[in-house]
């Protein structure tokens, strides 16, 4: 097995030089372009001794950024994206605890990132992408390389305000994007829509996808997804036939009907998603409209490369019903623990919890919290054998696949009921009036306060779901938003939410 992602760049730019591996709004980059760019910028790297250290990317969101992941992958070392539009505050924070060697930006870029706590290296893509390439330097790094060498740090947010930054290594993606490739198929014949920032783990499926397999991956334009229906018309005039995105995304086209006025019938494929619950309300919409396109849903933290279980969608479930997370990929074993830490049985509730090569390292620079995190597995006391603890409550259904529940911190007890706010949120999603919802639970009051965009009642929700959640766990406050707060990855944003109590 060859122990660095880039390989299969090698293979699909011998393979497919002339096609178009990825495309943005204001440029495309074929195999070999892509292959020939990232090298150089390697052998910049290379040249400036750096092997095996943190790389910071700070480009607007494009083919640029993607080839500077793939520079600092041939020449050893391991990227970390940091958004241009991010809070300074948690920039300084990230080069704190990264304290990269090197920062690759533009010379326009390199003014603004030079006003934070940085003092190091730059490299200028623009100056450094068109400059030649040392092959046989770049060979000697890689055969110096292995496959548990980091490839990337994505930061996720802490709960002491310091982001975390989650370690990827080679093998982990390679053991990943194998799973998806070989599960769904996926050939040069395929091209990717993708939604995901690149700080975000989602995009780990459609980067890699496509090096490996020669497909094209179109950067859909950001402002689009606030637009259904030119959003759609954009996928149908790219033929892009797999999208892999956050919920919310697809509520937003189910929601104003998008479908009435853009056929994707000969057009889309797959539609994978990830990274919240996919209410069923919402995907019965796409699935009348698109009845023959393959549905996925993915579940997994950043710590697990993206994702650990699955489930394509097989049978019919009623708008109330919760969507199964299904189960474990290949290579991947999943534990689901009670409080005493012994497997669950039956349909009790337990935290889900992760053993194989899909694992992060643990959290960069980060022993403390990568030690909480990460721990022995408890059934398997004989070797050294370590588990990710998810923070997730899960049960098995009748069919023997995995249904998530809620966060732990999101299980609250009301009234001495244990009660997972989860539940409450599903039961509402399957309102014909509601799109996004998220309940929070205010300790002060001892009060469930939901949040909706639209302005309802709270004596016509609780009765519409009282049929579907006990009488304890109905809200005792709605809250009606002009519009739900979206984090940057496409999420519902429960920080800003819980200033509001």
């Amino acid at each position: 097995m060859k122990a660095n992602v880039t390989y299969w760049l090698d293979q699909s730019a011998e393979r497919l030089p002339d096609k178009i591996a990825f495309a943005d709004e204001h440029k495309e980059i074929t195999f070999g372009q892509l292959k020939q760019q990232a090298m150089a910028l390697a052998t910049r790297m290379l040249e400036k001794g750096l092997f095996k250290k943190p790389v910071v990317i700070y480009l607007e969101k494009g083919v640029d950024v993607l080839v500077s992941f793939m520079g600092a992958a041939y020449s050893c070392n391991f990227y970390s994206p940091i958004d241009i539009d991010m809070p300074a505050s948690r920039v300084n924070k990230i080069l704190e605890v990264l304290g990269p060697a090197l920062v690759i930006t533009t010379a326009q870029l390199r003014r603004t990132f030079e006003s934070y706590a940085y003092e190091g290296e730059y490299l200028l893509f623009e100056e450094a992408a068109g400059t030649s390439a040392d092959e046989e330097m770049i060979d000697r790094a890689r055969e110096r390389g292995i496959d548990t060498d980091l490839l990337y740090v994505l930061f996720t947010s802490g709960s002491t305000g310091v982001p975390k930054g989650v370690t990827i290594n080679h093998r982990s993606v390679i053991d990943y994007i194998d799973w998806v490739t070989e599960t769904f198929g996926i050939t040069e014949e395929d091209s990717f829509g993708n939604q995901a920032p690149f700080y975000f783990d989602n995009s780990i499926l459609d980067i890699y996808s496509t090096v490996k397999s020669g497909a094209t991956t179109y950067i859909i334009p950001k402002n689009l997804f606030a637009q259904p229906v030119p959003l759609l018309e954009y996928l149908k005039a790219k033929r892009i036939n797999t999208i892999f995105w956050v919920p919310s995304a697809l509520i937003v086209v189910a929601k104003l009907k998008a479908f009435r006025n853009v056929d994707l019938s000969d057009t889309l494929l797959r539609v994978l998603f990830c990274g919240e619950v996919m209410p069923n309300k919402q995907l019965n919409i796409w699935r009348k409209f698109l009845p023959d396109v393959l549905y996925a849903n993915l579940y997994g933290p950043t710590e697990i490369t993206d994702a650990c279980t699955y489930y394509i969608v097989d049978r019919e479930f009623a708008d109330e019903e919760p969507l199964p997370i299904g189960i474990p990929m290949a290579n991947t074993d999943i534990l689901v623990l009670n409080d005493k830490d012994e497997p669950v049985e039956g349909d009790e509730i337990g935290e889900l919890c992760v053993r194989g090569t899909s694992l992060s390292m643990g959290y960069y620079n980060n022993p403390g919290k990568t030690r909480e995190a990460f721990v022995q597995n408890p059934l398997n006391p004989c070797v050294p054998e370590t588990i990710y603890r998810t923070g997730d409550l899960v049960k098995y259904n009748e069919y023997g696949e995995i249904v998530y529940l809620s966060r732990k911190d999101f299980q609250i007890k009301h009234m001495g009921h244990r009660i997972e706010l989860g539940e409450i949120e599903t039961a509402v999603s399957s309102l014909e009036e509601i799109s996004l919802n998220c309940c929070l639970y205010d300790e002060k009051r001892q009060k469930i306060v939901l949040f909706i965009e639209e302005d309802l009642e709270k004596a016509y929700i609780n009765d519409k779901i009282s049929g579907l959640v006990p009488e304890y766990m109905l809200p005792g406050k709605v809250v009606s938003l002009e519009k739900m707060p979206i984090n940057a990855n496409g999420k519902i944003d429960r920080v800003k939410l819980k200033e509001l109590l």
